[in-house]
């Protein structure tokens, strides 16, 4: 099977996002198939996403100090978008709305935690965020909350859903 390609250095000199085009891609392979991933930068915290969803990785350094990742499937069931294999499709509705897309890092996080800390077990959170939270997905998986998000279709917002729960 060959890898699936994904040139986003393109994307990263006009001042863009791609970690909507990413997501497509990783939503598009075929079971076992890798993402070969050429990017301007080594891409680490897209590492710790890709791991979530049970990638591995092989990053090889390019000329002018670009990169390719090859992402490779570890695990027969990849999770997509989800920290959890449960469907997010079967929790409970939000019972919280955050609108946190005008915020800066870290004040997003900051506000999803503490707001999780004081939700009952089961409650679900939705929040609307201008950029995917990274560093925001080991702490809910730390703390037992699950997760799931994904871009809008415009992919300028980014929408979380956070059932709290307990911590591990």
């Amino acid at each position: 099977m060959t890898d699936l390609e994904l040139d986003v250095r393109p994307i990263l000199r006009n001042g863009g996002e791609p970690f909507g085009a990413i997501m497509g891609a990783v939503n598009s392979l075929q079971p076992g198939q890798r993402l070969k991933l050429f990017a301007t930068f080594r891409p680490d915290p897209l590492f710790r996403v890709m791991e979530t969803k049970g990638f591995g990785y092989e990053a090889t350094p390019l000329e002018d100090g670009e990169w390719q990742v090859i992402f490779i499937p570890e695990a027969a069931d990849v999770v997509s978008g989800a920290s959890t294999p449960e469907n997010p499709d079967s929790w409970d509705d939000p019972c919280e709305y955050l609108d946190l897309a005008d915020l800066d890092p870290p004040e997003p996080m900051v506000r999803i935690l503490s707001r999780l800390e004081e939700m009952e077990d089961g409650e679900v959170l939705f929040a609307l965020l201008a950029r995917e939270p990274l560093f925001l997905y080991p702490e809910l998986t730390a703390r037992g909350h699950a997760w799931a998000g994904d871009f809008d279709e415009t992919g300028a917002t980014y929408r979380l859903m956070v059932r709290a729960g307990r911590k591990p």
